[in-house]
């Protein structure tokens, strides 16, 4: 794909792998546990063909889905598959997939890929429908929930334990300030959708769910109406600019948001953009956080300030009397000065308490070292956890897993590897039977610098012993978000 220029996110493992592979049974180091039966599920960017690695953002690769089968001990496969887009799917001469596009915004999901009802779902957020796939990571169709979605869709959802509906948080530029809260339910179809009213045209990528409440996050990263305009084709700059200050906080017509495409190309593909990712650092943009009751509408929200920064990802929240408690992982700012991905400043790990008596946020820090990508026993979503886990995101420990009691207040950290070596998110899942909330695996992959290739590495979550690693067969690059796809669901 030509010289990197110097760009850290096509370069080592950020760097796309060009084959979709299909293997059989895998080599495994250790043991596997014999009750896990399903999907390891993990997606990320990766660019096919030619990018501009000047303006390339990490966050506007073409999507490639990995997986791991496992069951009855053994890993029966490994496979990648690029989530077919209309770009995509012409790029290789196949033949679109069915499924309306939203706006004319098409994308290869490339963000996070989960399993509900029934169905395997790739997705992405800014304003893009999903993607379903097969058991076998194959590109169905674009989903549209059965007809019930009202346009675009979120990266980030979150499953209430108690009822298996999938609750989210979805944005489009040419929504003007307002956001989407969906419910969807355990039939797979829209139970649920309320506009929310924002300041502005925000990127929320994440939210938190409680038992009572949704916790919106309307923070200063914004759509860059300026970088857009500037990046459309001469002849249409003067339209481009006076429609987008024009409409800078309504909605635009979607034959409007179409033309104008977030800096997509003549496919509704952002991959092949000069412009790279729409969406910058606002130093003018008030950072509040809004907390919706569960069935209220718009005008229901109650929002409080807190410090200017950015959260991509919450750990979890949950409610103590009359205070939500939101742990989040903070970084300071966020595409104010590097435009091709997250690199301005230490994410560390804080908890926001928000009093709803006293009108405001008590903001603490947690633990001062690089992390992201937070999970937890997603069993006790919306529901007070004691662990949290993370993966280190410092120089010096971009290799390690740290387990947190955030009861105890301390934290213990596991290395995956050498110096060069990276580790992804790693996801809990619950032992059969479990009463102790620690009790089951972590995995996650791992790619290791002196092989150039990855392994599925599994880790005692009570302990963070190395359980088993399962070799494959090529590299996983740097990507996003993975999750468990059991196959009794």
């Amino acid at each position: 794909m030509g010289a990197t220029a110097g760009n850290p996110y096509l370069e080592g493992n950020f760097g796309p792998v060009a084959e979709e592979l299909t293997t059989g049974e895998l080599e495994v180091t250790g043991r596997l546990p014999e009750w896990l039966d399903g999907r390891y599920l993990r997606i990320g960017p990766n660019p096919l063909g030619a990018v501009n690695p000047e303006t390339y953002h990490w966050f506007v690769g073409h999507g490639m889905a990995h997986g791991v089968r496992l069951r009855d001990g053994r890993a029966e496969w490994y496979r990648n598959r690029y989530v077919r887009s209309d770009a995509v799917a012409a790029a290789l001469g196949e033949p679109a997939r069915p499924g309306g596009v939203h706006a004319g915004f098409d994308f290869a999901a490339n963000t996070n890929i989960v399993q509900h009802s029934g169905r395997t779902l790739a997705l992405v957020e800014g304003g893009a429908r999903p993607y379903e796939l097969n058991e076998t990571l194959d590109t169905v169709a674009r989903c549209d929930f059965d007809g019930t979605l009202r346009g675009g869709y979120t990266a980030h959802p979150h499953m209430d334990p108690a009822t298996g509906e999938l609750h989210s948080i979805s944005y489009f530029w040419a929504w003007g300030n307002r956001v989407r809260y969906d419910v969807i339910g355990t039939d797979g179809r829209v139970r649920r959708s309320t506009d929310i009213t924002t300041h502005g045209r925000a990127s929320i990528h994440d939210f938190a769910l409680t038992e009572n409440f949704v916790v919106i996050l309307d923070l200063p990263v914004a759509f860059d109406t300026k970088r857009v305009a500037s990046s459309v084709p001469p002849a249409m700059r003067p339209f481009a600019k006076a429609t987008l200050a024009a409409v800078s906080r309504i909605a635009l017509p979607p034959r409007v948001a179409a033309v104008l495409g977030g800096g997509a190309d003549a496919s509704g593909d952002s991959a092949g953009s000069t412009m790279g990712f729409p969406y910058s650092w606002d130093p003018s943009y008030p950072a509040r956080v809004g907390l919706l009751p569960r069935e209220g509408s718009n005008r229901d929200v109650q929002w409080y300030d807190v410090s200017p920064g950015y959260v991509f990802h919450v750990m979890n929240a949950y409610e103590e009397g009359d205070t939500i408690v939101c742990d989040v992982v903070r970084h300071p700012k966020m595409f104010a000065t590097e435009r091709r991905g997250p690199q301005e400043g230490v994410p560390t790990l804080d908890r926001w308490t928000i009093d709803r008596a006293a009108g405001k946020v008590i903001e603490d820090r947690l633990d001062s070292s690089g992390q992201e990508f937070p999970r937890i026993d997603e069993r006790l979503t919306g529901r007070r956890h004691r662990y949290g886990y993370a993966v280190g995101v410092d120089p010096d420990s971009a290799n390690c897993v740290i387990k947190h009691d955030l009861v105890a207040g301390d934290r213990e950290v596991k290395r995956l590897g050498g110096a060069a070596d990276l580790a992804s998110e790693f996801v809990f899942v619950p032992s059969p039977h479990s009463v102790a909330e620690d009790d089951g695996v972590l995995m996650g992959f791992v790619y290791h610098a002196d092989t150039d290739r990855s392994d599925l590495t599994l880790l005692d979550a009570t302990s963070l012993e190395t359980m088993a690693s399962v070799h494959l067969p090529a590299r996983v690059p740097q990507g996003f978000h993975g999750n468990w796809a059991p196959a009794s669901v």
